[in-house]
Parts: C-alpha cells; sequence; structure tokens
C-alpha cells in the first residue's frame, strides 16, 4: 500500500518560512519522480515544483520560482519543499504526488499516479 504523508504546513506570517516534508511508503521513492501541488479555496490545483527520481531535473512554476526550493532526501524516503519568503496569496492546501520511474520533473497532475492527503499552509498578511 503506497502512502505519501505530507506534514510542516502551519500559520506564518508574510515574510516567513516552512519547510514542507513528503514521507514515502510503499512504493520505490529513489526511483519516483515527485511533485507539490496546491490547492486555494475556490481555485483549482495547480503545481507548484516537481523533481525527478534522481534530483538531476527540478521544475518550479513561475509564482515561486526564485523563493520555493523542491529537494529530495532517497535514503530516507522524504521529499522537501523549502518556503521562503512566504505571501498570503501562497496561502493553499500543499500535495505532494509521485509517479514511478519518472525520470524527469513533471507539471502535470495527471502524470502522477500517488497523492498524499495534504498539508494546511496559511500566510497571513
Amino acid at each position: 500500500q503506497v502512502q505519501l504523508v505530507e506534514s510542516g504546513g502551519g500559520l506564518v506570517q508574510a515574510g516567513g518560512s516552512l519547510r514542507l516534508s513528503c514521507a514515502a511508503s510503499g512504493l520505490a521513492f529513489s526511483n519516483s519522480a515527485m511533485g507539490w501541488f496546491r490547492q486555494a479555496p475556490g481555485k483549482e490545483r495547480e503545481f507548484v515544483a516537481g523533481i525527478s527520481w534522481s534530483a538531476r531535473n527540478s521544475d518550479y512554476a513561475d509564482s515561486v520560482k526564485g523563493r520555493f526550493t523542491i529537494s529530495r532526501d532517497n535514503a530516507k524516503n522524504t521529499g522537501y519543499l523549502r518556503t521562503n519568503n512566504l505571501k498570503p496569496e501562497d496561502t493553499a492546501v500543499y500535495y505532494c504526488a509521485a509517479e514511478p520511474w519518472g525520470v524527469t520533473a513533471i507539471r502535470e497532475a495527471s502524470g502522477y499516479i500517488y497523492w498524499g492527503q495534504g498539508t494546511q499552509v496559511t500566510v497571513s498578511s
């Protein structure tokens, strides 16, 4: 049974930082591409960042480029999203996703087969 469990969300003031984690089990994480998406109330789920299984390739949405960093520790079966200089418009539920044998960073939600339950990030102004 594959599980992706996000953690690290919370309430933070604008300009603050959070590190989100995604703990994976039940799949070959080291051979899986991983991505982060977010969904704000009343909006569609959107791509935030993606990373290939080897971490050689990463990709970011323009809205977070330069502020967010995606990374992974395959030895720990865990992925991360470091979020810096948070803005109120970053408020959303953040989801991690994984795709086995993903050799490149994947931007499309349809490219991922496994999803976590999400962690809430709230940025106050």
